[in-house]
């Protein structure tokens, strides 16, 4: 597979959640910069979703459990159609539909409004079982932040869904090893983070989480996987695409100014 097209889109993913976080004046660029190949990997090709159609009946669901990294769905929808591109530029902006975390009564194709840390786990795993109970075809996706597997709720979560077999739900660990005041083995280590979702009853798989090859066959592995969950390790960087934001956690919750902004976009290569 030519996986050109893809790098294109989180391109331009990269330089949409970029110009809104510099106009908003805050936000959380890191992170969301790190999970840009998944959430593109996912939208154009993985899910079975229609912009024109955002309540579509057994269509897949996204949930962005760490709710801070709303500008990367939010690039993501506008890129895949479901409202204008423009629309972002509105992040955070006072009566604004696109506020810090996803809203799913204001903005199409938000599935759950998330936020704090843990629960959108927990409503991705809900809606897997309601999934199962209905019968229905439709896979429920998960993307949580390696800092937010520190809450206890998290874990409550994962046995759940081990118990109950929900082999619907793939979850997806944007591992970029920093948040907010540092290195996640300094604030609060979380590995082995594989040994630790098997001991749950999950199916792990661990990937380069900027390699779109490795993405889609883990994708394709967890569809193929019955009987459990699957969780899909993906190491990333933070701040991904941005030298100066790579790997620095400081970066987690703070908008570029104009002169970064500019330098970013550069950098990206992509179009919005």
């Amino acid at each position: 597979m030519d996986y050109t097209q893809f790098e294109k889109t989180a391109a331009n993913i990269r330089t949409g959640i970029v110009k809104a976080i510099h106009n908003a004046g805050s936000g959380h660029p890191g992170g969301s910069l790190s999970a840009a190949d998944i959430v593109t990997a996912l939208y154009f090709k993985e899910m079975n979703i229609d912009p024109q159609n955002p309540k579509m009946k057994d269509r897949d669901k996204f949930i962005l459990s760490k709710g801070h990294a709303g500008p990367v769905q939010y690039a993501a929808l506008a890129e895949k159609g479901y409202f204008p591109k423009e629309d972002i530029l509105q992040l955070r902006k006072l009566g604004s539909k696109f506020q810090g975390h996803p809203d799913m009564k204001k903005v199409p194709g938000i599935e759950m409004s998330t936020g704090s840390l843990g629960q959108g786990f927990s409503a991705a795993g809900g809606m897997a079982m309601a999934a199962k109970l209905d019968k229905s075809p439709a896979r429920v996706y998960v993307l949580l932040g390696d800092g937010e597997i520190q809450e206890g709720l998290i874990w409550e979560a994962a046995m759940s869904a081990a118990h109950n077999k929900l082999d619907n739900l793939t979850a997806i660990l944007d591992w970029n090893g920093l948040q907010i005041d540092g290195k996640n083995e300094d604030v609060m280590t979380v590995a082995p983070v594989d040994e630790k979702f098997r001991a749950f009853g999950w199916n792990v798989i661990k990937i380069d989480g900027h390699d779109f090859e490795q993405i889609f066959d883990a994708f394709a592995q967890a569809r193929a996987c019955k009987g459990k969950p699957t969780m899909i390790i993906a190491k990333t960087i933070k701040g991904k695409g941005v030298s100066f934001m790579e790997g620095e956690y400081g970066w987690h919750g703070k908008a570029p100014n104009e002169e970064q902004t500019k330098q970013a976009i550069e950098e990206l290569g992509g179009e919005w």
